[in-house]
């Protein structure tokens, strides 16, 4: 447990903190994160299965979907996590720094090895694309730019972000004529340009659709993900409220959320969609856009996690336990499960064809695998369900090794 030596709020093993932020730091947050991380190895392997990214059966659109919280989740609690570093420390210059130093790293283990533990392949010009920690790392940068605010501020400031996001396709206009299409090639790190091209394309796109710059697609842009970290910086500060507030004010929060995004998302569903469009009322209501993240998007994710904040509080047990384990040490499974699942994947198609088929996955997460050959869903989970709880082993060692080294400077960025 953590626990604090003085009043000051540095942290020792001497005695039990009696603010709300040693049961919601520990508990709430880290149960939390290593939930979306075990439900976002599902994805992971559905891209190394040959399986399509949603569809009209139940069962693959509901695979894809339950993973759409990750990102979300990733996003709002490290500005969370954020937040609770600073109080912890009490020195803005070191959150700055801390932000600044991890998010470049982040950004670097995007480009370096995730890539290759994707694709186990060397050729950057053929394939290099912006993943979610590319856009994680680059929102800590910005944010390290808003930390001086106060919480409640950059609460507004990213709420407004979401909420007015499609503002952000404007820009590149606002900018004189020569120069428009230089500005929006660019801006496409930030937000899908709305401005296009002498043919009628969009500035800038890619193979697949994608905006590209400098020969990486960008798969995730920094807007609005800047403003869900924004607010969960500002949620940060709420966690150190009296226990019996957080748990209302997260109840009334999340289900509210849920709630606006329903009925929003019911009234697209049932109005907003041509006469003759057969897709199932369900696939309406939850298939909302990713890329970016669209208001209803944001609403339907983070609406249940913020409502699920006071039972990860209070939880306990043996399974508990281990998810918790694994949202304490968040880097080391992500960078590790990418190398597991793809390893699976050959042990897998060596089982069942024959052959470990690399060339399906030069340019994974976009994987080439031919129809007839795709995973069924059985097999997808079963390859994760055996990954999870090797992913959990070893993380546990890590996470004995990371407690057993504090003074290890590496193992705070990992």
């Amino acid at each position: 447990m953590i626990t604090s030596s003085s009043s000051t709020g540095s942290l020792t093993l001497e005695r039990p903190m009696t603010t709300a932020y040693a049961g919601v730091r520990v508990q709430s947050i880290d149960i939390l994160r290593g939930l979306v991380m075990i439900i976002m190895a599902i994805d992971h392997v559905r891209v190394y299965s040959g399986i399509p990214a949603g569809g009209l059966t139940m069962g693959i659109f509901f695979t894809r979907w339950i993973t759409h919280y990750c990102a979300p989740s990733f996003a709002f609690f490290a500005g969370t996590s954020a937040f609770l570093y600073y109080n912890k420390t009490g020195d803005r210059k070191s959150l700055v720094n801390f932000l600044v130093t991890r998010g470049l790293l982040l950004a670097i283990f995007e480009l370096t090895i995730v890539r290759f533990f994707w694709t186990f392949n060397f050729d950057y010009a053929a394939f290099t694309i912006t993943g979610v920690l590319w856009m994680l790392g680059w929102c800590m940068v910005l944010m390290a730019a808003f930390v001086r605010l106060k919480p409640l501020h950059l609460v507004i400031m990213g709420v407004a972000m979401v909420l007015f996001q499609s503002a952000f396709a404007y820009l590149p206009a606002i900018f004189p004529d020569s120069i428009q299409e230089t500005v929006a090639r660019y801006w496409a790190f930030f937000y899908p340009s709305a401005l296009a091209g002498k043919e009628g394309v969009v500035i800038g796109a890619g193979s697949g659709g994608l905006p590209s710059v400098f020969g990486i697609s960008i798969f995730y842009v920094i807007l609005p993900w800047l403003g869900v970290m924004m607010a969960g910086f500002g949620f940060g500060a709420l966690l150190l409220k009296d226990p019996a507030l957080v748990k209302r004010v997260c109840l009334w929060l999340g289900l509210g959320i849920t709630a606006a995004f329903l009925l929003g998302a019911t009234i697209k569903a049932l109005y907003f969609f041509p006469a003759d469009d057969l897709t199932p009322f369900y696939i309406r209501l939850l298939g909302q856009q990713k890329y970016p993240p669209s208001q209803f998007y944001v609403m339907m994710t983070l609406g249940p996690m913020i409502a699920l904040v006071p039972w990860a509080q209070r939880a306990t047990g043996w399974l508990v336990e281990a998810i918790k384990l694994i949202g304490r040490v968040p880097m080391f499974y992500y960078l590790l499960h990418i190398l597991l699942i793809h390893l699976s994947a050959f042990v897998m198609n060596m089982f069942v064809y024959g052959n470990i088929h690399q060339d399906w996955y030069v340019t994974a997460p976009f994987v080439g695998v031919p129809e007839p050959d795709r995973w069924n869903l059985g097999m997808l989970y079963l390859v994760w369900a055996i990954d999870v709880v090797i992913l959990y082993f070893i993380c546990a060692r890590y996470a004995r090794f990371k407690m057993e080294n504090p003074d290890v400077a590496w193992v705070k960025y990992i």
